[in-house]
């Protein structure tokens, strides 16, 4: 009725007797859950499980979102058959009645639902000894399409299955993050290894951008990103920053590495010094650790960015972060720069930026002032790119650095880009550039 799946002491005969050896594998991830859809849960689990595929070199092309429907399950599933090796889905095989993975995998294959004995009896078990009666409804989760092999789930009651068919095989995990996460790595990627013979990574780097925006990346390095096939060049922009990543597929992370290494010296010889970190480097590690080294402290104003330049900053620069000051009005701001032994009113936008830079620094008795002024233009509801101008400043002993960007908002995004330029100006000033 149905195998048993022991990685990684070994995987059955019954499992093993079509083991393919193709070089390029296809996956596509369906995560099922009707409250993914309603935005009442983020979908974490296939980005996590993007990257453990990636680790071994499988092609992910399609990550698909479905409610708790079984004909939309079956019709999704379907296609994904169609498309590639290996299906996975998480959610979908708890207690309750909307519960339906079980029934849809075996529509699509064409199998009946059974219970499965083992399964039930190790639910009993583990029920009696938190001192509970089995319900009927938890009986459900020893039920698997026939035919399926079940993959123990030590994490969890529910027993997670795959089914192996002519088009390909569909993995069913638990949608709980750290059930599903056990699984995939213990029980799913060995399998995935040995089925397929997988010998490959996809090791990537990340260089990260300030300062040019995604079409001045696009127009330095595009001629990188539409030739390249083995590593792939793509770019990916944020508020104030854009990623340039460099895939490489190889039989190693080594020799990954060194597929990578000439691309990514070009890739730096075009943008210079606009990049300011790699990998899991943030503009705040990287500001953090300038400040560390040059033993400075720094204090903050800001206005319309709200304390968004604060909160990066206090996670940059610890406790060498003095003082941020977040300033609403006028007056007060005119306050400040009294306080600094400055003279208002100020020509422009710059002026008062840099008047404010060294008052903050003056009055706080920190070795830097970086203030972020902007001035919005109208009443304007745009989370994006609003309409105004930002003034960046920073005073460090006889020093002024400047920085002006022609869009100012309350939004978040504008908000978070006005902090990126001003620690990406913040950074340049350190280093000399």
């Amino acid at each position: 009725m149905r195998n048993r799946l022991l990685i990684p002491n070994g995987i059955g005969s019954s499992i093993g007797d079509h083991v393919s050896s193709s070089s390029q594998v296809n996956a596509e991830i369906v995560a099922i859950g009707s409250e993914l859809l309603l935005g009442q849960i983020v979908d974490s689990n296939s980005a996590w499980i993007a990257q453990r595929l990636a680790g071994v070199g499988v092609n992910l092309f399609y990550k698909t979102v479905v409610g708790d429907n079984e004909d939309r399950m079956v019709s999704i599933l379907g296609k994904a058959l169609d498309r590639a090796d290996v299906v996975i889905t998480t959610g979908g095989i708890g207690p309750t009645q909307d519960d339906l993975t079980r029934e849809a995998v075996a529509a699509v294959t064409g199998r009946a639902v059974v219970t499965d004995p083992e399964s039930l009896d190790d639910l009993r078990e583990r029920f009696q000894k938190r001192g509970f009666i089995l319900t009927k409804n938890n009986e459900r989760q020893a039920q698997i399409p026939e035919g399926a092999t079940v993959i123990k789930n030590p994490n969890g009651t529910a027993p997670a299955f795959l089914v192996e068919e002519e088009r390909g095989v569909i993995i069913s995990v638990p949608g709980v993050p750290f059930e599903m996460k056990w699984l995939i790595d213990n029980e799913i990627i060995p399998y995935l290894r040995e089925r397929y013979g997988l010998s490959q990574v996809i090791h990537y780097k990340v260089l990260k951008v300030s300062d040019i925006g995604e079409s001045n990346v696009d127009h330095l390095i595009g001629h990188l990103i539409a030739d390249s096939s083995n590593p792939t060049v793509g770019v990916l922009a944020h508020p104030g920053q854009v990623d340039v990543r460099i895939a490489a597929r190889a039989g190693s992370e080594d020799e990954a590495q060194k597929l990578i290494a000439p691309v990514e010296a070009e890739v730096r010889g075009l943008l210079g010094d606009n990049i300011f970190g790699e990998d899991d480097e943030t503009i705040e590690s990287v500001v953090g650790s300038l400040l560390e080294q040059r033993n400075l402290t720094i204090s903050t104003y800001e206005d319309l960015s709200g304390g968004t330049v604060a909160d990066a900053m206090l996670g940059a620069a610890e406790a060498r972060f003095i003082e941020g000051l977040i300033v609403n009005s006028n007056s007060a701001l005119e306050r400040i720069v009294t306080a600094g032994d400055e003279s208002p009113p100020f020509e422009n936008g710059q002026a008062r930026a840099e008047a404010l830079a060294r008052a903050i620094r003056k009055t706080s008795r920190a070795d830097v002032g970086l203030a972020v002024h902007a001035v919005e233009e109208g009443d304007q509801r745009t989370e994006n790119l609003g309409r105004g101008e930002t003034h960046i400043a920073i005073s460090l002993a006889d020093e002024l650095k400047y920085h002006h960007n022609a869009s100012a908002g309350r939004g978040r995004p504008d908000r978070r880009r006005a902090s990126m330029n001003a620690m990406s100006l913040l950074r340049r000033t350190l280093q000399g550039l």
